[in-house]
C-alpha cells in the first residue's frame, strides 16, 4: 500500500456519515468506500450500522486504521428485530431464517428513524457532518439526515444500467399491460434489451403492504437526492452512465470497483468473515486451489440470501459433478427443514462421495475475491447479485449465470449481452421470497454442463473470445481505480463537490448573520 494513500493531515474538513442497508451485498461495498473515502486528505468517515454488522466489519476497519491512521469510526445502532416479529439479535437480511419473515425485515427498516437519531446524538464530531450517504433501501432515513441540511448522496447496490432500466420501466409502466410470462423491451436503453415480467426487480412485481410503503418512499426520495453513488466505473457502462445522467439530472458519482481497494492478502480474507475459526478452512481452500492448474475450476456460488429448492441445488451440483472437471461450491441453505431435506438428497444420491478429491463442498462463508483472483479459477457459476457479478468482472473470470431475485436477471444482462463475458444457464423465472417453492426445478444438470464447455472449451474459438474479454475488463477495472483513472477522479469529484456545497452553505450563513 502506498504511503502517498494513507497521508493523513489532522484538519478534517469533510465528514461524511455512511448508513448501508442492512445486508451483506450492501454493507461490504459501504465498508470498502469508508476505506478510500479514508484514505483521502481531510476526511472523516462515520458508518453507522447495527451491533452485530458493527462487529461484522470491524476487524477489517481496525486493520485500516492501523495500517493508514484513517479517520474511520463504526457507531451501532438498535435494530428493532422483537418490534417487527424477527428473532432476537436478526440484524441482517442473511440472518432472516425464512422467506416469510422478509417482510418482517422490510417493517423492522421502517422503524429506524428513533434508534438512529439517538446514535447520532452520541457521535463525537469535531466538525458537522458534511455528507450523509444512504442506502436507497432506507427511505426513512431520508428524514433524519434533511435535519441537518447537508447534501445526501443515495447509494445501491446496483449498476447504472439497472438504475437506467428500473428508471425508465417506473416512468413508462410498459410492464403494466403485458403477462408474466410475455416479453418486451424496455424503452429507452442504449441497446435492445428484453425482460419478461417476472423476471424484473421486486418493486414491479409485489404487492405487500411493507414493500409499497417503501417503494414509494423510495421513488420520493431519489428525486431529491444530491447525487447518486454507484459501484461501477465507467468503461464498463459509458452509455448508460451518460444516459441515466441525462434523465435524471443527477450528479452520478461512479467509484468502483469497490472491492478493489482490498489488495493484501489479509484485507481479501477478512472482508467479510464472521468467525476467526474460519481462518484455518481459508488456509484449505487455498492450499486446494494451489493444486490445480491455472484457469481450471469452476467456483459455484449462489449467494448467502436466497432460499433455492433444494431439486434446483442437485441440479446444479449433478451438473458439475458431469462437466469432469474440479469445482469449488458454495452451499448455502438457509432454510432449516430445506437444508435437512437437501442433505437427504445428497445422503442418497451419494455425490459428495463420487466427486470427492475433484469437488469441494463448503456449507457456509468463504472469502470470495480472494479464491476469485486465484489463478486456479476458470469460471465463476454466479446468482448474478451485483457485487459477485462485478468481482468476477475484476477478477477477469468468465461468469456463468444463475439469476435468482432482485436485480440479478438485469446483471445477467451486462455479462452476456453487454460485456459478452458470460453464458446463461437458462434460467428464466425469478425465485422472489413469496413464490420460491412455485419455481421449482428451472435447469437440469444438462444445461449446467453446457453452460459450463461453452466458456471452459479449451479448443472452442467463443471460450476463448469470452476469456479474453474477461481478461481486458480485468484491466480497464484496475485502472479505473488507480490514481488519475475514472473512478479515483470521480471520488476526487465527490469530495470536491461536497466542500464546495459546505462553503457555501457556510457563507449564505455568514452573510445572513450579518446586521
Amino acid at each position: 500500500m502506498a504511503m502517498e494513500s494513507c497521508t493523513m493531515t489532522k484538519k478534517l474538513e469533510v465528514h461524511f456519515i455512511l448508513i448501508p442497508l442492512m445486508s451483506a451485498g450492501h454493507v461490504l461495498p459501504i465498508v470498502d468506500l469508508a476505506k478510500l473515502l479514508g484514505r483521502r486528505n481531510n476526511v472523516k468517515v462515520t458508518i453507522m450500522t447495527t451491533p452485530v454488522n458493527a462487529v461484522r466489519v470491524g476487524a477489517n476497519i481496525d486493520r485500516e486504521i492501523q495500517c493508514c491512521g484513517s479517520s474511520i469510526s463504526v457507531q451501532p445502532f438498535r435494530f428493532p428485530s422483537v418490534e417487527a416479529g424477527l428473532p432476537e439479535g436478526c440484524e441482517s437480511s442473511e440472518a432472516v431464517p425464512c422467506p416469510d419473515l422478509m417482510y418482517n425485515f422490510a417493517k423492522a427498516t421502517t422503524m429506524l428513524q428513533k434508534p438512529v437519531e439517538e446514535a447520532l446524538e452520541k457521535i463525537v464530531i469535531p466538525t458537522i457532518p458534511t455528507c450523509f450517504i444512504l442506502d436507497k433501501n432506507l427511505p426513512f432515513l431520508f428524514d433524519v439526515a434533511k435535519k441537518f441540511k447537508v447534501p445526501i448522496i443515495i447509494s445501491d447496490a446496483l449498476n447504472c444500467f439497472s438504475l437506467l432500466c428500473n428508471h425508465n420501466l417506473f416512468h413508462s409502466k410498459v410492464y403494466e399491460n403485458v403477462s408474466e410470462s410475455e416479453s418486451f423491451v424496455v424503452p429507452g436503453l442504449p441497446h435492445r434489451i428484453v425482460f419478461k415480467k417476472y423476471q424484473l426487480q421486486e418493486y414491479f412485481s409485489m404487492n405487500v403492504g411493507e414493500f409499497n410503503v417503501l417503494r414509494e418512499k423510495v421513488w420520493q426520495n431519489e428525486g431529491e437526492a444530491f447525487g447518486v453513488l454507484v459501484n461501477s466505473f465507467q468503461e464498463l457502462e459509458e452509455e448508460y452512465v451518460k444516459e441515466f445522467t441525462r434523465l435524471t439530472g443527477h450528479k452520478v458519482y461512479c467509484v468502483g470497483p469497490l472491492s478493489l481497494v482490498n489488495k493484501e492478502h489479509k484485507d481479501k480474507a477478512q472482508r467479510g468473515k464472521l468467525d476467526s475459526k474460519e481462518e484455518e478452512e481459508e488456509g484449505e481452500y487455498l492450499r486446494w486451489l494451489d493444486s490445480w492448474p491455472a484457469t481450471s475450476v469452476i467456483f459455484a456460488n449462489l449467494g448467502s440470501l436466497t432460499f433455492v429448492p433444494p431439486g434446483q441445488v442437485m441440479e446444479i451440483i449433478l451438473g458439475l459433478e458431469a462437466s469432469k472437471r474440479p469445482f469449488i461450491w458454495v452451499l448455502i441453505m438457509r432454510d432449516a427443514h430445506k437444508r435437512k431435506e437437501l442433505n437427504k438428497l445428497l445422503k442418497e444420491d451419494g455425490v459428495e462421495e463420487r466427486v470427492k478429491g475433484r469437488g469441494l463442498i463448503i456449507r457456509g462463508w468463504v472469502p470470495q475475491i480472494l479464491i476469485l483472483s486465484h489463478t486456479a479459477i476458470g469460471a465463476f457459476l454466479t446468482h448474478c447479485g451485483w457485487n459477485s457479478t462485478l468481482e468476477g468482472i475484476t477478477s477477469g473470470v468468465p461468469l456463468i449465470t444463475f439469476p435468482l431475485t432482485a436485480e440479478q436477471f438485469y446483471n445477467e444482462k451486462v455479462a452476456v449481452q453487454l460485456l459478452e463475458t458470460g453464458v446463461r444457464v437458462g434460467v428464466e423465472k425469478a425465485m422472489h421470497f413469496e413464490v420460491e417453492d412455485k419455481s421449482g426445478i428451472q435447469v437440469r444438470r444438462e444445461k449446467v454442463k453446457e453452460a459450463i464447455e461453452k466458456v471452459m472449451g479449451e479448443e472452442d474459438e467463443e471460450s476463448k473470445r469470452i476469456r479474453e474479454r474477461a481478461g481486458n475488463y480485468r484491466e480497464k477495472a484496475n485502472k479505473a481505480m488507480e490514481k488519475g483513472g475514472s473512478s479515483y477522479l470521480n471520488l476526487s469529484l465527490m469530495i470536491e463537490d461536497i466542500k464546495q456545497h459546505f462553503r457555501r452553505r457556510v457563507e449564505d450563513d455568514d452573510s445572513k448573520s450579518e446586521p
